[in-house]
């Protein structure tokens, strides 16, 4: 499964985890999803397209900033 990596801005605590994890869930049930708080870093195991992702979890309130190795 491809795996996206994406620099997420607003990340500060467990519920900030919890919520991108769950709203990449949403689209994809089976995603493996990690979360670095310190360096605000989202890396997903999905079958879900990147930019379905980035709209994801815009919608849930978080910023996804471009990435130097997009």
């Amino acid at each position: 499964m491809p795996v996206l990596e994406m620099k997420v801005s607003g990340l500060t605590c467990g519920h900030c985890v919890q919520t991108v994890t769950q709203a990449i869930q949403a689209l994809d049930t089976h995603a493996r999803v990690r979360v670095d708080l310190a360096d605000g870093l989202v890396s997903a195991e999905t079958a879900v397209d990147r930019a379905s992702a980035v709209r994801a979890i815009e919608g849930a309130g978080y910023k996804v900033l471009p990435c130097t190795r997009d």
